[in-house]
């Protein structure tokens, strides 16, 4: 797509690159940029895509022109999905910042694109790269998850949803290990009750979670504490019926047979007192 340049479209373009330190001087070559070229959205496109990996700026430079000067055109949509795409590469924290801002835009822009499920996608990307292990502030996974999930319910049948799932997954897993700490964490300082409460919530919210066993584990430990007898048996069952082969399976054992003697014992005073 091409269409005759204004007279100032080289002023323009050679200002912008002065301003980002791209046109050279002190005897270094000046970026030339033609009528022609100006006047051509694909030229610009291939211009920006030949500089985005080696000189950044320059390609972006280039693809926001397509942009500006050519925002219906289908290079424009490509040209945004480069500049996402070149934020992300970076990695740092702004540039995260800056390439979900760019790939909401696009969303925004072209919300029929075969591309959107993409753009979604790699949204929740910006915040799954920056998650942090569990016990630390888990604000990414939280929002990683979110707009995981958004790529589900937005785009269903796209190949993206399907990556989506699994990383959902990962985030859950990491939200439960997180709330786990938390709830152990409790149980340590004796804090039965506050315990129970987040241990709970971590069983009915991840279903999925790789380490139920410590939750429900935990939860009988924390009634068995509180003298629950009743309450903590079904939970050091499930320990011992579904993880036989677990690491905790020997301390549930253990729990019931405690369990069992502290009944009985109750059973023979209630007999005397009667």
């Amino acid at each position: 797509m091409t269409r005759p340049a204004p007279k100032t479209a080289r002023v323009v373009l050679v200002a912008l690159l002065v301003a980002l330190g791209l046109v050279a001087s002190c005897g270094r070559k000046e970026v030339e940029i033609t009528p022609d070229l100006a006047s051509s959205d694909e030229a610009l496109y291939k211009l920006g895509e030949q500089y985005i990996k080696k000189d950044t700026e320059k390609g972006l430079l280039y693809l926001r022109q397509v942009i500006d000067s050519f925002p219906k055109s289908f290079y424009a949509q490509r040209a945004k999905l480069l500049i996402a795409d070149a934020y992300f590469r970076k990695g740092d924290e702004s540039s995260m910042i800056m390439a979900a801002a760019e790939y909401r835009e696009f969303i925004r822009s072209y919300p029929y694109s075969p591309s959107a499920a993409y753009s979604q996608y790699q949204i929740a990307m910006t915040f799954y790269k920056k998650m942090l292990k569990p016990g630390r502030d888990p604000s990414k996974t939280i929002q990683a998850l979110a707009e995981f999930k958004k790529v589900i319910t937005d785009y269903p049948a796209s190949d993206q949803a399907k990556e989506a799932q699994l990383r959902i997954r990962e985030c859950e897993e990491r939200l439960a290990e997180h709330n786990a700490e938390i709830a152990i964490g409790y149980y340590k300082r004796r804090a039965y009750v506050s315990a129970i409460s987040r241990l709970t919530e971590i069983m009915n919210t991840y279903p999925d979670y790789s380490g139920l066993d410590k939750i429900y584990f935990y939860l009988g430990d924390c009634h068995f504490m509180l003298k629950g007898y009743d309450q903590a048996l079904p939970f050091f069952t499930k320990v011992v019926t579904d993880y036989p082969s677990g690491k905790l399976a020997k301390k549930a054992t253990k729990r019931l047979e405690e369990i069992e003697e502290l009944k009985a014992a109750e059973a023979d005073a209630n007999v005397k007192k009667s």
